[in-house]
C-alpha cells in the first residue's frame, strides 16, 4: 500500500465548543453574517452546515421578514439532516420545525418531477407554512410550475437554500444554475449556498464572477476543523494496486474491525467485471459467510472466519428493500435522555457497500476507513468520498481513505492506460493535501525584514514570507490571490498530464509554463505582472508542503535555527503563535525528531531554510507525487511506465523551451559545455533538446531577416 498523504492535527477540541446560542465556530461565523442577502458558505462535511443554515433561516424568517425558506438538497437521503430539531435545549430561542408533508425527501423516491412532488412545492408556495425540504430535481421542476402559473414574483421574500452547491455551474446548460442567476439578478430573494468542495473539477466555474461578488462568503477550512476535534487526529490517503480483479486486492486493504465504507466501480469502467449484485456478493464472500438478513433494518449478516458477526448495508441493491435499508442507516440510536447512544449507534452496522450513494451529505460519524475500488477522473467526488471518513466521533483516532487501483499491465497499451490513471491518482492526493492543508497566505519578506517569518491566526490562516516574491500589483490580481486559490488548484491538479511528471520535464515546467496558461486562460486580460505575481502564489501553495516534506525526509539536517512555537502535549505538537519555546536541549532533540502534525512540518522547514521564490520554482509537486506512487512497483515495470510516460509527452513547443532556457544557461556555467542529447540523465537530454530546438529557430529568424 501506497501513503500519498499522513497528516497529523493538534486536537484542541475547539471546532466542537459551542457559545451560549448552542453554535459550534463555523456555525457562529455563518449567524454573524446572517443579514447578509446572498450568503455562500464554505465548509467541510460535519463542520454543521445543516444546522447553521437553520440558525439563519430562522432568523430570517422571525427577525428579517421573509415569508418562507425553501431548503434544497442534492438527493432525498441527505433532507434528514434538515428535519425538524430541538435547537432551545442548546440555548437558542426557537427550533427548527419542518411538517412532515413539506419535507418532500421522505418518501425515498428521488425522482423529483414527480407530480406529486411538483404539485407539494406548487402547494407549499401558496400556503401559509414556512418551511419545506426538495431535492434539486423537484426545486428545478416546481420552479418552473409556479413561475408559470404565478410569476417568478412568487418566490420575492423567498429564503433558497442549496445544499452541495457544487452541483450549480455557471454553464447555460445548468438549469440550477439558470434559475440561480435569474433570482439572484432579480434581488428580491435570499439565498445561502453551502459546499464542502467549491470547485467542480472542469473547466466551468460554479458562479460567474459579477454574480459571487454579490455573494458573502464565509469560509471554514478542513483543516480549521479537523485541528479542532476532540477524537479524530490523523488522516490518511493511500493507493494500493491489485493486479487481475480488484477481489484479489481486497484482502490486502481491508480490515473488517474498522467500520467501512465501500464504493464499487463505476458500471461500464475497466474495474467493473460483472453485474453490481453479483460483485457486492463476491466481496461479502471475501469478508465471510452469509448467515441471514436482520430484522427491522435489511442488513446483511455475515459471519468472519474468526467468529464475529457483521452487519453490513447493501446500498448497491436498489430493489424496493433498499428503502427500509437507507431508513434504518439515517436512524440513531438514543438512550432514555434522548442523546445519542454511542456503543449502540456505533454497533448498529459495520460496512456499507454503496455504488452511486454514501457521498456527499451522507452521515456516518463512526466510518473509519472510506475504500473506493478503480480511479475516480472527479476531484469533487474524491474529497466528497474522503469527507464520509473525516467526522469526529469517540474511539476513532484514526480516518483513512484508500483508492484499489489496478496496478499496470505489460503491454505498451495497458501502460499507456495506465499511467493515466496514475495521473488521475495524483491529482486526487494533490488536491486533498491541498484541502487538508492550512489556509496559506504570502507576503514579499525583504532583507532585515523583522516580522515573523510564518504566523498563524488561529482560525486556519498561515502567513508566510517569501523572499523575492512578486506581491500583486493591482487590486483584482490581490482579489484572486485572495479568493480564487483553491479553484485554481483544483484547476492544476486536473491538468496533470504524462508532460508533467515525466522524469524529463523541468521543474519550471510545472510551475511557470503549466500555471501560467491555466491562469491566462481562466482571466482576461491580465496584465504580464499580474499573471506573475499569480503564478508565484499559486506555486508556493501547491509547493510549500513538498518542500517541507523534502526537508522532514532529510531529517533536517541543515538546520540553522530552533524550531520556534511548538509545544507537546500527548505527543501532538501545538500550533499557536504564542506556544511556549523548547530549552535548547529540547530543540536540538526536538530538530532531530519528524515533526509530527503537518503545521509543525512547515514552522519548521519554514525556520530552518530561508524560503525565496527560486526555492518554489525548483519543485514540481507533481513529480513528487509519482515517485511516492511508483514506490510499489518492482523495477521492470517501473521502467516500462516511465518509458511510456517519456513516449507519451508532448514535443517541444517554444514556451517549454523558453521555460527551460535559465536552466541550461545555469547548467553551462556549472558544468562548462553544453547538456548532452545522449545523456542517461532525462532532464539533461530535455534541455540539449531544448537548446536545438532554440538554435534552430534563431537560424531561422536569421534567415528570414536576410534580404
Amino acid at each position: 500500500m501506497v501513503e500519498m498523504v499522513n497528516v497529523r492535527y493538534a486536537g484542541t477540541g475547539q471546532s466542537k465548543a459551542t457559545n451560549a446560542l448552542g453554535q459550534r465556530p463555523m456555525q457562529a461565523r455563518a449567524y454573524a453574517a446572517r443579514s447578509a442577502q446572498f450568503l455562500l458558505l464554505k465548509a467541510p462535511p460535519a463542520a454543521g452546515k445543516s444546522r447553521a443554515l437553520m440558525y439563519v433561516a430562522l432568523d430570517k424568517l422571525n427577525q428579517q421578514g421573509l415569508a418562507k425558506t425553501i431548503v434544497c438538497v442534492p438527493e432525498t437521503s441527505i433532507g434528514a439532516s434538515f428535519r425538524s430539531t430541538d435547537l432551545k435545549s442548546y440555548g437558542f430561542d426557537v427550533n427548527w420545525e419542518v411538517e412532515e408533508r413539506w419535507n418532500l425527501c421522505l418518501s425515498g423516491t428521488e425522482e423529483g418531477s414527480t407530480p406529486q412532488k411538483v404539485k407539494a412545492f406548487s402547494d407549499f408556495i401558496q400556503s401559509d407554512d414556512r418551511v419545506l425540504v426538495c431535492t434539486h430535481a423537484t426545486f428545478r421542476f416546481g420552479f418552473e410550475a409556479v413561475e408559470a402559473a404565478h410569476g417568478i414574483q412568487a418566490f420575492d421574500n423567498v429564503f433558497i437554500a442549496i445544499d452541495e452547491f457544487h452541483h450549480v455551474s455557471a454553464a447555460d446548460n445548468n438549469r440550477l444554475g439558470e434559475i440561480l442567476r435569474r433570482i439572484v439578478t432579480r434581488g428580491q430573494s435570499h439565498v445561502m449556498a453551502m459546499t464542502g468542495s467549491y470547485f467542480r473539477g472542469d473547466a466551468v466555474p460554479v458562479l460567474r464572477p459579477e454574480d459571487e461578488a454579490r455573494f458573502t462568503t464565509i469560509t471554514y477550512s478542513y483543516y480549521e476543523q479537523l485541528e479542532g476535534y476532540e477524537y479524530l487526529k490523523a488522516l490518511g490517503v493511500n493507493y494500493s494496486f491489485y493486479r487481475g480483479r480488484y477481489l484479489n486486492g481486497i484482502p490486502d486493504v481491508l480490515d473488517t474491525t474498522l467500520k467501512t465504507i465501500i464504493h464499487i466501480p463505476h458500471r461500464g469502467s475497466a474495474e467493473a467485471y460483472g453485474d453490481k449484485f453479483g460483485e457486492v456478493g463476491d466481496i461479502q464472500s471475501i469478508i465471510g459467510k452469509h448467515i441471514g438478513v436482520e430484522d427491522g433494518t435489511g442488513f446483511d449478516l455475515i459471519q468472519t472466519s474468526d467468529g464475529r458477526i457483521l452487519k453490513i448495508a447493501d446500498l448497491v441493491n436498489d430493489g424496493p428493500e433498499r428503502e427500509g435499508v437507507k431508513a434504518a442507516l439515517s436512524r440513531e440510536m438514543r438512550g432514555p435522555d434522548g442523546r445519542r447512544d454511542d456503543a449502540a449507534d456505533r454497533a448498529k452496522v459495520d460496512i456499507i457497500i454503496a455504488l452511486g450513494m454514501a457521498k456527499e451529505g451522507f452521515d456516518w460519524v463512526w466510518c473509519e476507513h472510506a475504500l473506493t475500488i478503480g480511479y475516480r477522473a472527479s476531484l469533487t467526488e474524491i474529497v466528497q468520498i474522503i469527507g464520509r471518513a473525516t467526522r469526529d466521533a469517540p474511539g476513532k483516532p484514526k480516518a483513512i481513505f484508500t483508492n484499489l487501483v489496478a496496478e499496470p499491465g505489460v503491454e505498451t497499451a495497458a501502460v499507456k492506460d495506465a499511467v493515466n490513471d496514475m495521473l488521475k491518482a495524483i491529482s486526487g492526493s494533490l488536491l486533498m493535501e491541498q484541502v487538508l492543508a492550512p489556509n496559506f497566505k504570502f507576503y514579499r519578506r525583504e532583507d532585515g525584514d523583522i516580522r515573523e517569518p510564518i504566523t498563524d491566526d488561529g482560525q486556519g490562516n498561515i502567513t508566510i514570507g517569501i523572499k523575492g516574491l512578486m506581491e500583486p500589483p493591482t487590486n483584482r490580481a490581490r482579489e484572486i490571490c485572495e479568493n480564487d486559490m483553491a479553484d485554481l488548484m483544483a484547476t492544476a491538479c486536473q491538468a496533470v498530464d504524462a508532460r508533467i511528471v515525466s522524469p524529463d520535464t523541468a521543474p519550471e515546467v510545472a510551475t511557470q509554463m503549466l500555471l501560467t496558461d491555466i491562469i491566462e486562460h481562466r482571466y482576461e486580460n491580465l496584465s504580464g505582472d499580474e499573471t506573475e505575481a499569480i503564478r508565484q502564489n499559486l506555486a508556493a501553495r501547491m509547493n510549500l508542503l513538498t518542500l517541507a516534506r523534502q526537508e522532514a525526509e532529510r531529517g533536517f539536517q541543515d538546520a540553522g535555527t530552533p524550531f520556534i512555537g511548538a509545544d507537546h502535549a500527548d505527543g501532538v505538537q501545538g500550533t499557536g503563535v504564542g506556544a511556549s519555546q523548547p530549552d535548547a536541549e529540547g530543540a536540538d532533540d526536538d530538530m532531530r525528531a519528524a515533526p509530527n502534525t503537518l503545521l509543525a512540518m512547515v514552522r519548521r522547514f519554514i525556520n530552518v531554510r530561508e524560503l525565496d521564490i527560486d526555492l518554489i520554482d525548483s519543485v514540481n509537486a507533481f513529480q513528487e507525487c509519482f515517485e511516492v506512487a511508483s514506490r510499489s512497483f518492482d523495477a521492470p515495470l517501473l521502467s516500462q511506465v516511465q518509458s511510456a510516460m517519456v513516449a507519451m509527452r508532448i514535443q517541444m513547443t517554444e514556451e517549454e523551451a523558453r521555460t527551460l532556457w535559465p536552466r541550461i544557461k545555469r547548467f553551462r556555467a556549472q558544468e562548462g559545455r553544453e547538456p548532452n542529447v545522449h545523456a542517461s540523465d532525462p532532464l539533461e537530454k530535455r534541455m540539449a533538446e531544448a537548446l536545438a530546438w532554440l538554435k534552430n529557430r534563431k537560424a531561422q529568424v536569421m534567415r528570414e531577416a536576410t534580404p
